[in-house]
């Protein structure tokens, strides 16, 4: 039998942890089960992977580009500076030309004994020495620079070639990742339907975030996105008008708190799927509905950027997207257009 001390620390532990259950919401489980938090990891690291691989593949191609560049301005020069050559040779046989009319063959000497006036004919051999040396001088100087516009042309193809084998890389780095991303976003879009059809929402995988800390106080809900359905627009999946701005995005997509707040719900049920409430300072809301995964629990702090789930395709979705809404209340009913509310914090879609 416990003694008197332990039953009494036990008991106020009990009503603590009765209190704490009956606070977290009805329509979400304690935890995901392992595999889930896995897939949901493998997801957002190929998808952290994927993005990296383009950045670095679209940075090579133009780093390649720039070679290329570089070689065709190399050859340009190279043309002028060989027709320079070419009328410096030209130049040189006009020299010597020159010098045969004047003189032939004769030595200088008895040119001079058999010239009626020696010291123009001297005057006139200085002026063709002169011009031949300078002519020379020229000439050696194109040389050397169309020695070293060769070797340059040379290292810039080397370079390219160099950047053109390290795309062929990425290249087939990239295809493979995307190949593995979409097997994995397709089983995390699955375990998310399985959810939602059962009604009970998995718990918050707790996603790594990224490394780049985000200064700004509001932010787009996806980095890299394209608009789709917009506020007040018409469609047959909608009871009357298109509440909230979509994002189409791939399955598996982070999905950002677009300011600081606090969770107020995450649920799974009804025609938004799998959704997640944050509620702001200044007394609005921000709904992130179909989504595949969330990565908090109700009462959690979100910052600007954080990571709070991925996208999906849950509820009563055509495809692939974000349904992101703003509203004055946290229910339906209440929503504002998202866009000029986000321009008046900075951030244009």
């Amino acid at each position: 039998m416990p003694s008197s001390r332990r039953l009494r620390l036990f008991v106020p532990a009990l009503l603590c942890a009765l209190a704490v259950l009956a606070a977290r919401p009805t329509d979400v489980t304690d935890h995901p089960s392992g595999s889930g938090v896995r897939l949901s990891a493998e997801v957002a690291r190929l998808y952290e992977a994927a993005a990296a691989t383009a950045r670095e593949y679209e940075a090579v191609r133009r780093a390649a580009e720039e070679e290329r560049a570089k070689a065709r301005r190399i050859e340009k020069l190279l043309d002028r500076r060989r027709r320079e050559i070419a009328v410096m040779h030209k130049d040189l046989g006009r020299i010597a030309r020159e010098q045969y009319r004047k003189g032939g063959g004769l030595p200088l000497t008895v040119q001079m004994i058999l010239a009626d006036d020696p010291e123009k004919l001297m005057r006139g051999h200085r002026a063709v020495w002169q011009a031949d040396a300078a002519v020379d001088h020229a000439l050696e100087e194109s040389r050397r620079a169309e020695e070293r516009l060769t070797a340059d042309e040379a290292k810039a193809a080397t370079a390219r070639q160099r950047l053109e084998r390290r795309n062929a890389e990425l290249a087939g780095l990239k295809q493979g990742i995307e190949r593995k991303l979409r097997a994995a976003r397709a089983r995390l879009q699955g375990r998310a339907d399985t959810s939602v059809a059962a009604g009970a929402c998995p718990g918050a995988v707790r996603l790594d975030q990224p490394k780049a800390d985000v200064t700004r106080a509001w932010v787009a809900p996806v980095e890299r996105y394209r608009l789709s359905a917009s506020f007040g627009s018409g469609g047959k999946r909608w009871t009357h008008r298109h509440t909230g701005q979509d994002f189409a995005v791939p399955v598996g997509t982070p999905v950002r708190a677009v300011g600081a707040g606090r969770v107020v719900r995450v649920a799974c049920k009804g025609p938004f799927g799998i959704q997640a409430v944050v509620q702001h300072p200044g007394g609005y809301y921000t709904q992130y509905a179909h989504l595949a995964a969330v990565a908090v629990d109700q009462g959690d702090r979100v910052a600007p950027g954080q990571w709070i789930g991925q996208s999906g395709s849950t509820g009563n979705s055509s495809g692939p997207h974000l349904h992101f809404e703003v509203r004055v209340t946290p229910a339906m009913g209440s929503a504002v257009d998202p866009v000029p509310w986000l321009a008046r914090r900075g951030v244009t879609l």
